[in-house]
């Protein structure tokens, strides 16, 4: 075959072929139909804050079809408690962003005495993202998460604590503190506002 129809028909495979179903990816903020068969519960539809209870003067808001926070403090909260559960999310945070995804909280605000805080704050000092605040830091694998997308995972299954970021994983520890309460989005801990994105939120009760 002469080498420009060679090129031709390679261009035109490319551009004509598909790939199969199952190696499609997911649409944001929906579930796959393996997540759905699995357990997973969506928390975020992409369109609306329903469902999530805030606290707190943070400037929550749907941008982009993300959970977006520029400044104020607060937080996101699941209306139910959660036990034992897979949770995760993408996160897009700026420099100056302080935040965190609180997990067992009490009744109440949520808060360092009454939640686990699995944190997103990559210049912390002691504790910097994909640490468990108080409990087990990241340091020395702190992942490197300002300006990009990147994935947020939480484990919990009784006293077993798991943390992590891209994959890696950044905290694992037991703990018997804590045993079930709900879920938490944050913003603007510790004073620290800025620029903090979320998507693709999901949990599957264990």
């Amino acid at each position: 075959m002469p080498r420009r129809c060679s090129i031709m028909l390679s261009l035109f495979v490319l551009l004509c072929w598909t790939p199969p179903a199952g190696a499609q990816q997911p649409a944001a903020n929906a579930l796959s139909a393996s997540e759905a068969a699995d357990g997973w519960i969506l928390l975020f539809d992409g369109r609306t804050l329903s469902g999530l209870l805030p606290t707190g003067d943070a400037d929550w808001k749907v941008e982009d079809g993300t959970i977006t926070a520029t400044m104020g403090t607060g937080f996101l909260a699941t209306p139910r408690p959660y036990e034992n559960f897979e949770f995760k999310t993408e996160v897009w945070i700026d420099q100056t962003a302080n935040s965190g995804v609180f997990f067992r909280c009490g009744e109440g605000n949520p808060g360092a005495r009454t939640c686990y805080e699995a944190n997103i704050f990559d210049t912390h000092a002691e504790w910097p993202t994909g640490s468990i605040n108080n409990l087990k830091t990241s340091k020395p694998n702190t992942p490197d998460t300002i300006g990009k997308w990147n994935t947020f995972e939480i484990l919990a299954n009784g006293n077993h604590l798991t943390i992590k970021v891209n994959g890696q994983t950044t905290a694992d520890v037991q703990d018997e503190r804590l045993s079930s309460g709900t879920i938490a989005l944050q913003e603007g801990g510790g004073g620290g506002m800025g620029l903090v994105r979320f998507r693709n939120v999901k949990v599957r009760p264990r």
